[in-house]
């Protein structure tokens, strides 16, 4: 048997965590087996495979719009029978082609694949994390009353959460959170902790005049004339004791106030959508199912819808959910407003409560637009907030990821409006985002491949386009110290090679990472493995091969330094066309 060494093959991939892949001090060995070696084939190989640390590109398409869809029958059950050809999808009315199409779901069970079900003596079976949920409390919205409400229905929502479930408590101020754990005593610490936490120089109801966010942005700047009279006869009998000679007086009032409140409410919208965009990529970064479930009574967006979209968009891509959950409960605005303010008119009052009305719908519009664009749910008007987390906590039983390249894409930035359609003999509804931004500028290949990368670490989907076997095995130096060892085999028989000047091409990239047992991040490795092939090499690795199929293997073999305690190991590898294999491990090191 021969055994050829090749030099050490650590790497860095940057990740949208503040860590990143760290190089892997230990040389790990590439090894490959076939029979009757000599000195000049030992040599003549490792002229022909390789390894390095430095970045590769990938031929992905960089244009891919993806979209998340979820059909529901006429009684608002998923449905998950459908298949690629039942869908249309139009990009600004134009019909496109469907090129990725996949059925996802808490209801899809993954097929285990004969690789993986190999497992190492030392391997064990571990119960580790298969659901994320983060739960994010918009208490910069929140009132004490809503909360008060909320809060203790969540407090009976998570003592019902399972082993295999992971719980953050998120809020949009930053304050009083808890990362993923499963200690339901601190998610409870946590959630006692909140308080309403509006930002500092919001007006008001109190405010003379009530002018509130919505009604501020037709005023400043949509010009609405009715919102401005509106505000200014309410100006006027607060302030002015409905004393017509001070109606200019009023005026101004008004418009001072509706520019107090456009600043103060942009400042928390982009609070609110900055902080919904952190929980995007914290959640991104954990192994398995993962569930946002924003609590809320909603927040006014005004037409600059970029920053929301852009939010969506990223969902999609890393398989994030987001649910939402209307924290008013089941509301209604009184007639007339608040009686205990004074008013000049009947008329006035109905003019005052059709805004009013407008605003509440405007408010609980980004929650429903958040849950359709990634094929998550909207829970409004119901008292029964406990059965709304409980509901929300899930992901939809079946969701449809359909990917399209738009022919002619420009870069220049623009809004281009989505429609999802399904033909089926039944009645369904679709939710489905409803639209996109176009790039601002040509994207990098190279990055693109890295997110395409990332977007496959962090996921518990296996995929199984490469010829790939992961095993591990762990050696306990101390009672304080171990290590985990990532053995990767790659056949070369399934493979395919491109022949440039001469020679059978192709580059594996190949990533190894660590998560601890609450699915949390640790450290990963990247080897980019070159094949240059000559006929004759490839023909005699295939045909020593054809039988066992050692020969035709090659193994890489990647070192972690640990403590002892339960571990899970995930493997990607994609090579030079694009094709993807993933798969999981788990290791448990006993103290």
């Amino acid at each position: 048997m021969r055994r050829t060494i090749l030099g050490p093959a650590s790497g860095l991939l940057l990740l949208l965590l503040p860590s990143v892949f760290a190089h892997q001090a230990s040389t790990p060995a590439v090894t490959s087996s076939p029979p009757s070696p000599s000195a000049a084939d030992s040599e003549r190989t490792a002229t022909e495979i390789s390894s390095h640390d430095e970045a590769t590109t990938f031929k992905v398409n960089v244009n891919l719009v993806l979209v998340r869809a979820v059909v529901r029958d006429a009684h608002g059950n998923a449905v998950g029978a459908l298949k690629k050809e039942d869908f249309q999808l139009f990009d600004n009315r134009k019909p496109q082609v469907i090129t990725k199409f996949a059925v996802e779901g808490s209801k899809i069970k993954p097929v285990p694949s004969a690789a993986s079900e190999k497992h190492s003596p030392e391997q064990a079976e571990i119960a580790l994390p298969d659901r994320y949920i983060a739960y994010l409390f918009d208490d910069v919205h929140l009132t004490f009353v809503d909360l008060t409400q909320v809060r203790q229905a969540a407090l009976r929502h998570l003592a019902t959460l399972q082993a295999t479930d992971r719980a953050a408590l998120f809020t949009t101020s930053g304050r009083n959170t808890q990362d993923f754990t499963a200690d339901k005593e601190k998610l409870l610490n946590a959630l006692m902790r909140l308080n309403p936490s509006p930002i500092t120089g919001s007006v008001t109801p109190n405010d003379c005049p009530d002018v509130d966010y919505y009604m501020a942005d037709l005023i400043q700047n949509k010009n609405d004339p009715g919102a401005l009279q509106v505000a200014t006869m309410d100006a006027l009998a607060c302030a002015y004791d409905n004393n017509q000679a001070m109606l200019q007086a009023a005026q101004q009032l008004a418009q001072s106030a509706a520019q107090r409140q456009l600043a103060a409410g942009d400042h928390e919208t982009q609070v609110s959508l900055f902080t919904l965009q952190d929980a995007v990529k914290r959640i991104s970064a954990m192994p398995g199912q993962r569930t946002i479930v924003l609590v809320s009574p909603g927040f006014f967006n005004p037409d600059n819808l970029q920053h929301q979209i852009d939010i969506a968009d990223r969902a999609v891509r890393s398989s994030v959910v987001i649910n939402s959950l209307d924290a008013r409960g089941l509301y209604a605005l009184p007639p007339g407003g608040d009686i205990s303010k004074p008013t000049n008119s009947i008329s006035f009052s109905a003019q005052k409560d059709q805004y009013a009305h407008q605003s509440a719908s405007a408010n609980a519009d980004i929650l429903a637009e958040l849950a359709n664009a990634t094929g998550g749910t909207f829970v409004q008007n119901t008292n029964d907030l406990e059965g709304g987390l409980r509901r929300l906590a899930s992901p939809p039983e079946y969701s449809y990821l359909l990917g399209f390249s738009p022919q002619g894409l420009k870069s220049d930035g623009k809004y281009h409006n989505l429609k999802v359609t399904v033909t089926s003999p039944e009645r369904v509804t679709v939710q489905a985002r409803k639209g996109y931004f176009a790039p601002k500028h040509d994207a990098d290949t190279a990055d693109q491949a890295k997110q395409d990368i990332e977007d496959a670490l962090f996921s518990q989907e296996e995929f199984h386009s490469l010829p790939v076997e992961l095993h591990t095995q762990f050696f306990k130096a101390s009672d304080t110290a171990a290590q985990i060892a990532v053995l990767v085999r790659v056949d070369l028989r399934g493979i395919h090679f491109r022949k440039v000047d001469g020679r059978n091409r192709n580059d594996l990239t190949i990533v190894s990472a660590l998560f601890d047992r609450d699915g949390n991040y640790l450290q990963g490795i990247e080897k980019v493995l070159e094949m240059r092939l000559r006929d004759e090499t490839l023909q005699h690795r295939l045909v020593a091969g054809s039988g066992s199929g050692s020969g035709s293997g090659i193994t890489l073999k990647s070192n972690f330094d640990v403590k002892p305690g339960s571990y899970l190991v995930r493997l990607v590898v994609r090579d030079a066309e694009g094709q993807i294999s993933a798969e999981n491990g788990a290791v448990e090191i006993p103290y």
